[in-house]
C-alpha cells in the first residue's frame, strides 16, 4: 500500500519530471563538486603525506602550516561556509543561487576533507615498497606518481566514493539556502508546503544515490586492488 502510493505519485507527470530534473542537478553538483574537490585536495593530501616526519621529504614547517589550513577549513560548518563564500561564488559562477553556484561552494567545503582522506591513503602504502624505489634512485616525482599513487589507488577510489557521498549530503543541505537538487525539493515541498510524500520521495532518491555511488566505488576499488 505504502509502495503503491509512492509509485502513483511518481507516475504523475509533474512530479516525475520535477524529480528527474532535480536528480540531474544533484548528480551534476555531486560529480563536479567531487571532481573539483579532488583537483584541489589530491595534491594537498599528497603534500601532507610527503612532508610528514615519516614521509619521503620531511618538512615540519610546511606540514604544520598545511595541516593547520586543512583543519581550519574542515572545522567551518557547511551552512556557515555557504554564507561566507557568497562573494567568491558570485565571482566564479556569476550568482550565489542555483546548482552551479552550489557546486563552487561544495568544492570549497570538501577539498580539505578530500586532502585528509588522500593523506591517510598515501600513508598506508608499504614502507618497503618506498624504500625499494629510493634504493633504485627514483626521483621524488617518480615515487609519488609510480609508487605512492599506484599502490594507494584502491584506497583512493574508496576515499573518492566516501567523498562523493559526503558531497551529496552537502548538496542536500544547500537546499536550505537556495541550492537546487533533491535537497531543495525536500525542503521546499516537504517542509514549507507540508507535502510529506514529495519529501520522502526525495529522501528515498538521495538514499538510492548514496547506495549506488558506494557500490560503484567498492566495485572499482576491488578491480584495481592487485594485492
Amino acid at each position: 500500500m505504502f509502495d503503491n502510493f509512492f509509485l502513483m505519485r511518481l507516475a504523475e507527470p509533474v512530479i516525475s519530471n520535477m524529480m528527474l530534473f532535480e536528480t540531474a542537478k544533484t548528480l551534476y553538483m555531486t560529480f563536479f563538486g567531487t571532481l573539483g574537490a579532488h583537483v584541489l585536495g589530491l595534491p594537498l593530501g599528497i603534500m601532507l603525506a610527503v612532508t610528514d616526519k615519516d614521509g619521503i621529504k620531511p618538512n615540519s614547517t610546511l606540514n604544520v602550516l598545511m595541516g593547520f589550513f586543512v583543519n581550519v577549513m574542515r572545522s567551518v560548518p557547511f551552512l556557515i561556509l555557504v554564507v561566507v563564500v557568497v562573494p567568491l561564488t558570485r565571482l566564479i559562477a556569476g550568482t550565489s543561487l542555483g546548482y552551479k553556484a552550489t557546486t563552487v561552494t561544495l568544492v570549497i567545503a570538501a577539498f580539505a576533507f578530500v586532502a585528509r582522506i588522500v593523506e591517510n591513503s598515501i600513508k598506508e602504502v608499504d614502507k618497503g615498497v618506498i624504500e625499494a624505489a629510493l634504493s633504485m634512485g627514483a626521483s621524488t616525482f617518480q615515487i609519488i606518481y609510480k609508487v605512492l599513487i599506484t599502490e594507494a589507488r584502491s584506497s583512493l577510489i574508496l576515499g573518492a566514493a566516501i567523498s562523493a557521498t559526503t558531497i551529496l549530503g552537502y548538496s542536500a543541505m544547500a537546499g536550505i539556502l537556495g541550492g537546487d537538487g533533491l535537497g531543495f525539493v525536500a525542503i521546499s515541498y516537504g517542509y514549507y508546503r507540508f507535502q510529506r510524500d514529495i519529501m520522502w520521495i526525495a529522501v528515498i532518491l538521495l538514499i538510492l544515490l548514496v547506495m549506488i555511488g558506494q557500490f560503484i566505488g567498492n566495485l572499482l576499488a576491488r578491480k584495481v586492488d592487485k594485492r
